[in-house]
């Protein structure tokens, strides 16, 4: 099994890290790849959009070509924070609205970019995940709005919706690659 690591920008080492641990873990054989072109996607069972800066990952998405390569992929997605923005079919609020940014569409839900402030509000909390205790850790985290139809929320934190999966896309608003606990990769490569 082959896991691709989008390779724009964000915490590629420590969901690289991650994966191997939970792989490990679970006691599945596989690998990561770092993602910068469709040769490269093409060669993944599945695929982590980590963290950064949304507008500038889908600018990168739409210069590399694989911005469309993406909209066709079939196999599980994990996107954390940026990647859940990416993710969604859209975005609430203005920031999306003025930098025109375009959204993935692979999970039924709207998503506010900002929801917990500016980077100076980054937070870290126990949150309930999939019905169990996981410490979360938000850096100007984005939270989901709305979700549709076949939408499965998995953990809420101060009202908000910051994780949530539909089909084989699962999507955090937090950071689980920044902690010692593998079991959001876990539930991710289960998917698989």
């Amino acid at each position: 099994m082959i896991i691709g690591v989008l390779g724009m920008q964000g915490n590629l080492e420590e969901h690289e890290a991650a994966l191997r641990k939970a792989l490990s873990k679970l006691g599945l054989k596989g690998s990561t790849i770092r993602v910068k072109s469709k040769e490269d996607l093409d060669k993944t069972d599945a695929l982590v959009i980590s963290g950064g800066e949304s507008t500038t990952m889908w600018k990168l998405l739409k210069k590399t070509g694989l911005f469309e390569e993406l909209r066709k992929y079939k196999k599980p997605i994990f996107g954390t924070c940026a990647g859940l923005i990416l993710l969604a079919k859209g975005g609430s609020d203005e920031d999306s609205k003025k930098t025109g940014q375009e959204f993935l569409g692979k999970i039924d839900a709207v998503v506010n970019r900002n929801a917990f402030g500016r980077q100076v509000d980054s937070f870290s909390v126990d949150i309930s995940f999939d019905d169990k205790l996981f410490h979360a850790v938000f850096i100007r985290a984005p939270a989901i709005e709305t979700v549709g139809k076949g939408v499965k929320v998995l953990a809420e934190c101060k009202n908000k919706i910051v994780a949530a999966r539909q089909g084989n896309t699962l999507v955090t608003a937090f950071h689980p690659e920044l902690t010692d606990d593998t079991r959001v990769h876990e539930y991710f490569l289960k998917l698989i």
